[in-house]
C-alpha cells in the first residue's frame, strides 16, 4: 500500500462507480455528443451557447445579474453577477469554439477531368493524409448581396449526399510512397470532389450544373460563395468507442469538449461568490488572431461595460489583476502506441480526470504561460476528491503547443491550463474517455463556486 506521502493518480472510474454517477454520466454524455454532432463550426457553436443562455434567462447584453455578449458569431463572452464586488475579482474560464477544417477558397469552383471540384485551404495544424477519402460535410454561411445569411448544412442528414477528398490508388502511388508525409500530400491537393454529372443541355458541363444545384437548393449563384464561410468538416454524429462504450469518438473536441464542459459548470452555479465570467474564442488554432481571437480586446470592452454597469468608479485593472483564470483546452494523455514521444513520469492518463498543464509552450519554454505554485495549491484545495492530473505534452525537445493561457496572463490574472485529454487530437475523429467529461464539469463547476484566494 502506498503511503500517504506518496503520490498517485486516481482512477476516475474507481472515484464515480457509483449508479447515480453511472447515470449522471451518461446524460452528459448523451448532452455532449448531441452538441459535438450539432457545432462543427464557431458559428454553430456560438449559436448553441445563445440557445443555452436564453433557456437560463440570459438576455442578450447586460441585465440586473446577467450579462450575455455574442461577437459577430464567432466569440461570445457570458457572465452572471456574484456576491462580491468585481474589485474582489472574477473567476473566468476561457474556452475556443474553432477546430481544424478545411475552408472553401473565395473562387471554389472549378472542373477538372469530368469531375466539379471545390478548391480548399486548410485551417490549423492538421494532418493532411487523414482527410482524404472520407465522408466530409459542408457547414457555413452564404451572404448574398442583400445581406441575407443563407445557413449551409449539406452531408449530415441521412439523405444528404457527403463530400469527399479522392486518393490516388496504391497501384499508382509507387514515387508518393517514398515522399516524406509533408510533401506527398500537397494542400493543394485536397479538392472536394461535388459533381459529376454534366448539365442537361448539350453545351452545360458538370460545373454549370453543379452551380444549378446551389441555385435551386439555395438560392445563391457563384458570385455569392466570395462573400461566405464554408467549412468541410467530417460527416456523421459523434459516436461511443470502445466494446465497452468507455470512450467517445467525434470531431473537434479539441477545443468543444472544453466549451460544453465550461459552459455546464457556468450554469450549474446559479448565486455564486465571484461573478462568474466564460468567454469562448474563435482563431485559437491559428495563433489567435483577429478580431475574434483572445489577442483581441474583446475582453477588454466587454468587462469595461461590465464595471460601468454593476461596479462604476472601479478600476478595470484592479479587476483583471485580482482575477483567477482557466484556459478550458484539451491535453495530450499517454498515448499506447506513441509512448516514445512522451515523458512517461510528467503525462497524463486517459481516464483519471482534467489535467493541469502548468505550463505549455516549446523547447526552453518558449510561448508559455507558467502559473505559480501558489494558484496550483490552492486549485488542489478547491477541488478535494475530484480526480484530475498534473502533465507535460511530450518530451522537452520533441513538441509542445500553445493555449489562450498567455493572452490571459498578459491581464495579470493568475491562469492555468486545465482539460481533459484527448487522443487522435487534431485529427477527424478525436477520442476522450466518457468518465474525464464529468470529473471535468466537476472541477470546473467547484472553479466557478470557489471562494477567497489565500495569495495575493
Amino acid at each position: 500500500m502506498a503511503k500517504t506521502w506518496e503520490y498517485q493518480p486516481v482512477n476516475a472510474w474507481r472515484r464515480y462507480a457509483s449508479p447515480a454517477h453511472e447515470a449522471r454520466r451518461e446524460e452528459l454524455v448523451r448532452e455532449c455528443a448531441a452538441f459535438l454532432s450539432q457545432c462543427k463550426t464557431e458559428r454553430e457553436t456560438v449559436h448553441w451557447l445563445l440557445a443555452q443562455a436564453a433557456s437560463q434567462g440570459f438576455p442578450q447584453g447586460i441585465g440586473e445579474g446577467t450579462a450575455c455578449f455574442p461577437f459577430r458569431d464567432k466569440a461570445i463572452i457570458l457572465a452572471r453577477r456574484g456576491r462580491r464586488p468585481l474589485a474582489h475579482g472574477v473567476r473566468l474560464m476561457a474556452a475556443h469554439g474553432d477546430t481544424p477544417h478545411l475552408d472553401l477558397k473565395q473562387r471554389p469552383l472549378v472542373e477538372e477531368a469530368q469531375v466539379a471540384l471545390f478548391k480548399t485551404h486548410y485551417y490549423g495544424g492538421i494532418k493532411k493524409y487523414q482527410w482524404l477519402a472520407r465522408p466530409l460535410a459542408l457547414h457555413g454561411v452564404v451572404v448574398t448581396r442583400d445581406g441575407v445569411v443563407h445557413p449551409v448544412v449539406v452531408g449530415e442528414a441521412p439523405e444528404d449526399p457527403v463530400l469527399t477528398i479522392l486518393d490516388l490508388l496504391p497501384h499508382l502511388a509507387k514515387a508518393q510512397k517514398e515522399q516524406s508525409v509533408d510533401k506527398a500530400f500537397e494542400g493543394e491537393k485536397l479538392n472536394l470532389a461535388v459533381g459529376h454529372r454534366p448539365g442537361k443541355a448539350e453545351e452545360e458541363s458538370v460545373r454549370h450544373a453543379v452551380l444549378a444545384v446551389l441555385h435551386d437548393r439555395f438560392g445563391f449563384a457563384e458570385q455569392d460563395l466570395m462573400s461566405a464561410e464554408l467549412q468541410a468538416v467530417p460527416a456523421g454524429p459523434a459516436r461511443r468507442v470502445g466494446l465497452d462504450g468507455s470512450m467517445l469518438g467525434a470531431y473537434g473536441q479539441d477545443d468543444r469538449l472544453c466549451v460544453f464542459a465550461a459552459a455546464t459548470a457556468f450554469f450549474a452555479v446559479p448565486e455564486p461568490e465571484f461573478t462568474q465570467v466564460l468567454v469562448v474564442w474563435d482563431r485559437e488554432e491559428v495563433g489567435s488572431e483577429g478580431a475574434s481571437g483572445a489577442k483581441s480586446r474583446f475582453l477588454r470592452y466587454t468587462l469595461e461595460d461590465l464595471v460601468d454597469a454593476w461596479a462604476p468608479g472601479t478600476p478595470l485593472r484592479q479587476v483583471f489583476l485580482a482575477s483567477l483564470a482557466v484556459s478550458a483546452d484539451v491535453h495530450c494523455p499517454l498515448d499506447p502506441d506513441y509512448q516514445d514521444v512522451h515523458d512517461k513520469a510528467n503525462a497524463s492518463l486517459l481516464g483519471h480526470g482534467p489535467v493541469f498543464s502548468k505550463y505549455t509552450g516549446h523547447g526552453g519554454k518558449y510561448g508559455a504561460s507558467d502559473a505559480d505554485a501558489e494558484y496550483i495549491a490552492w486549485f488542489r484545495h478547491i477541488l478535494g476528491d475530484i480526480p484530475w492530473q498534473m502533465a507535460v505534452m511530450g518530451k522537452v525537445d520533441i513538441g509542445g503547443g500553445g493555449t489562450v493561457a498567455k493572452d490571459l496572463a498578459a491581464y495579470g490574472m493568475r491562469v492555468v491550463d486545465f482539460g481533459p485529454g484527448v487522443l487522435s487530437m487534431h485529427s477527424p475523429f478525436e477520442v476522450s474517455s466518457v468518465v474525464d467529461l464529468i470529473a471535468t464539469v466537476d472541477a470546473y463547476t467547484a472553479f466557478y463556486g470557489s471562494g477567497g484566494f489565500p495569495c495575493r
